[in-house]
């Protein structure tokens, strides 16, 4: 596939598949690459091994890589995973190999999906051929509570996700227990929807940003603000002492008794009911990334500029790195608030909630001198 130097290719989904040791990552993926609805995709896995891959194979393809059953490539992670998301578009618009729409990453051995966001939003290149769509977090039920508890890593990873898969659910005995775990990673990420180790392909890998096609999905659905804004109402009626409850059917009791590592990750949404000047918007990002970059786990956006109202972008961030994957043709519905998800780890909302103010020109106490920053801007890419 050649394609018109005169229009750059539109970036190719990237999905993030992550959990912790003995999740159950291995068992789910190897049940998705069956499915004949991935055979557009590249899966990129640590051993071809690990998987047990044998029954799924069709050809060797090239070191590496490996046509399975289902129509989908299969390759192994070559030393280091920018080289090998290189090598892949390479190969793919030379072609060398089929015209994958979609690339699947299972960090087997990673415990933290922020290198790859990482690596994918800040790479110039690699960030305009790649978007990511989203991280799908895999929860054994049976252990999820005790490795919570235990491991920091697992908390990050269930805070950062779209999707949260939890697995071996049939060897709980015990439900009361099973509505805990789910409820405390509610209350984690209210964002992120729980799903069951067997659900089809299309919720699991397509569920966020974009479509198993390729193409912007429902932007709403991924952010999930609504979600996050209910979260917020009730973790404030907790705190002076009400019961509140959102309507909204989802039978969610609070308890709040949440360990110290969930304690320090908090979801909040800041809006805006007015289009949002472009510099404006790249001084806000660029402060906050600046000054708060370490503890920005992600940070997913719909933003309404002044300049083009009619268009909105969607913004992706992770720690120092902010990135526009997305311009819309249009407003996914008639909310036409620029909205911003922030997942952060040790971080007021209050801190952040000031700095948006100082630059939307609201009336706070102690905000920052906004002017002061002009010299600074973070040119968003397109």
């Amino acid at each position: 596939m050649t394609n018109d130097p005169m229009t750059p290719p539109a970036p190719l989904p990237l999905t993030i598949l992550t959990g912790f040791l003995g999740s159950g990552k291995t068992t789910l993926l190897n049940r998705l690459l069956k499915d004949p609805a991935l055979q557009d995709s590249v899966v990129i896995i640590n051993e071809f091994g690990d998987i047990g891959l044998d029954h799924l194979l069709v050809e060797k393809v090239d070191e590496g890589m490996v046509l399975l059953s289902a129509g989908c490539l299969c390759c192994t992670v070559r030393g280091d995973l920018i080289a090998t998301l290189e090598d892949l578009l390479r190969k793919r618009d030379n072609d060398r190999i089929l015209p994958f729409k979609r690339v699947i990453i299972e960090t087997t051995g990673l415990a933290d999906p922020a290198p790859i966001l990482h690596a994918v939003l800040y790479h110039p290149y690699l960030s305009m051929r790649y978007a990511v769509e989203g991280v799908v977090t895999v929860v054994d039920a049976v252990n999820g509570t005790a490795t919570l508890d235990s491991h920091r890593e697992a908390v990050k990873q269930a805070a950062v996700a779209e999707r949260i898969v939890l697995s071996k659910t049939d060897l709980v005995t015990d439900e009361s227990k099973l509505s805990e775990l789910r409820e405390r990673l509610h209350q984690l990420n209210p964002g992120a929807t729980l799903l069951a180790a067997d659900a089809p392909v299309e919720a699991v890998i397509a569920g966020g940003l974009f479509g198993l096609d390729g193409k912007i999905a429902d932007v709403s659905d991924w952010l999930k603000t609504e979600a996050v804004e209910d979260a917020e109402r009730e973790s404030h009626a907790h705190q002076h002492g009400h019961h509140h409850h959102h309507g909204h059917g989802h039978g969610h009791h609070h308890h709040h008794d949440v360990n110290r590592h969930d304690e320090r990750i908090r979801a909040f949404c800041l809006t805006s009911a007015q289009p949002i000047r472009q510099g404006t918007l790249d001084m806000f990002l660029d402060l906050l990334r600046s000054s708060q970059g370490s503890k920005l786990l992600r940070v997913k956006g719909l933003v309404a500029l002044a300049e083009d109202p009619e268009h909105p972008v969607v913004i992706h961030g992770v720690q120092h790195v902010i990135h526009v994957p997305a311009v819309l043709p249009r407003w996914p519905s008639e909310d036409r608030r620029s909205r911003i998800v922030f997942i952060v780890d040790d971080l007021e909302r209050e801190t952040v909630e000031k700095l948006w103010n100082a630059f939307l020109g609201k009336p706070a106490v102690d905000q920052p001198d906004a002017a002061a920053l002009s010299d600074n801007p973070l040119s968003l890419r397109r």
